[in-house]
Parts: structure tokens; sequence; C-alpha cells
């Protein structure tokens, strides 16, 4: 499937492997950096959602959606592990729980937009409480260094079949066009499921836009 992502903020703590080796599948190998992993928080607006050979049907193809993401690694491919993923669209949740075997949930979302800035909250109303509410955006600076390309960049997302093992979505896009950003989160609840404290000021970035196609999700050979 095709979809675009607007106003994206990457927001990421540097966590205890230990923690998220208790809730990321153990068939899933941590991808860490220097020791350390990370967690992201990732608040943006779809639009354009459409499958294969066919147009976007509005309005199930533009709702909010929010991320909470971890970073593995299967053979020599890096990719992505979500922890939660929560929508507005409940044709959306329901559509990607059953075509990718992913953690959606409902949620009572809202994005409003003032120039560059976005105001943004989020409330689970399905599943585990969990809660956002933060105000973001762009700001002049250096440009993104390696450890924001080594979280950003990646080309796959994993999640496992219902006899556990790997399955792998590719995911086509151009690399991500970073900008460094501020935020403020009045509040934020979406690792607490996993009981895993966000400390800190954490690493924030943001993308005003990026394409993307997304492939069925299939099983991972083991000589990849």
């Amino acid at each position: 499937m095709g979809q675009t992502w607007r106003g994206l903020l990457f927001a990421h703590w540097e966590v205890d492997p230990g923690l998220l080796r208790r809730v990321v599948p153990p068939q899933l190998p941590l991808d860490l950096r220097e020791g350390s992993a990370w967690l992201g928080v990732t608040p943006f607006s779809v639009s354009g959602l459409r499958l294969r050979r066919t147009p976007p049907l509005p309005p199930a193809s533009r709702f909010p959606e929010l991320n909470v993401r971890t970073y593995v690694r299967l053979g020599t491919k890096p990719g992505i592990y979500f922890l939660s993923l929560d929508a507005a669209s409940l044709l959306a949740v329901v559509g990607a729980r059953r075509a990718y075997r992913l953690p959606y949930f409902r949620a009572r979302m809202s994005v409003e937009t003032e120039g560059d800035a976005v105001e943004y909250r989020s409330l689970r109303t399905h599943g585990p409480e969990a809660r956002l509410s933060a105000r973001y955006a762009p700001v002049a600076g250096e440009e993104p260094g390696q450890l924001a390309r080594w979280l950003a960049e990646r080309y796959c997302l994993y999640t496992l079949d219902g006899d556990r093992n790997p399955l792998r979505a590719e995911i086509h896009h151009r690399p991500w066009p970073l900008q460094p950003a501020r935020a403020e989160f009045d509040c934020n609840t979406m690792a607490e499921p996993f009981a895993i404290p966000l400390d800190g000021d954490p690493l924030l970035h943001y993308s005003e836009r990026q394409d993307t196609v997304i492939w069925r999700a299939r099983p991972v050979d083991d000589a990849d």
C-alpha cells in the first residue's frame, strides 16, 4: 500500500536494553548502538492511504497516527519493531491488524497546525491506557548527525506470524528530510504500558513529508 506521512516528529529516548528485551519478542534481536537501545514516539498525520492500483478513498485515507517504536535487526537487515500504533481510523486499525499483524489501537486524536507548529493530542480508547499531548515544530540548526540517520533510516518493519515466526515488510521511501525540532510534552504516557520510563530530554527531529510504499509482510528467509 502507499501513503504519505506529514508533520512527523521523531522523539527518541535512550533506554535500558533489558527493559526492551522484556517486551520485544526473543525472535527479534535488538539493534543497539554503542550498547544502548532507543525508543521512539512518533506522532504524524497519514494522507493518501491506498491499496495497490487503487485511489485513496476519503475519509478513510486521511487520519492521525501515533507510533511507539524500537529497533531490531535480523541478519544484515536493520528494521523497526512497533510496540504500539494508535490511529483515529477504525478501518486502518482493523486492516493493519489483519494484514500486518501489528498492535494497532483505536484512539481519539486531534491535530492542529499553525505555520510549521503542530499541536497534537491522542487518547487511546481501546486497549492499554495511553495518551499524548504535545506541541512541536522544526527549528533552525545543524544537519542531523549519524545517530539521527541510524534511528530514522529503517526500510523494513518486523512482526511475527501466528506461529511466532518472524515476518518482514519492506518499506520504500526517499531518505528522510530531517530537521532539528523543539517539542513540549504536556502529557506522554505512551511507554507506560511497557513499564519503560522515558527519562531526560529526548532527541528531536521533524519531517514535513514522506511518501512511502509498504509491501506485504513475508516470512524471513534464514539466509537473509
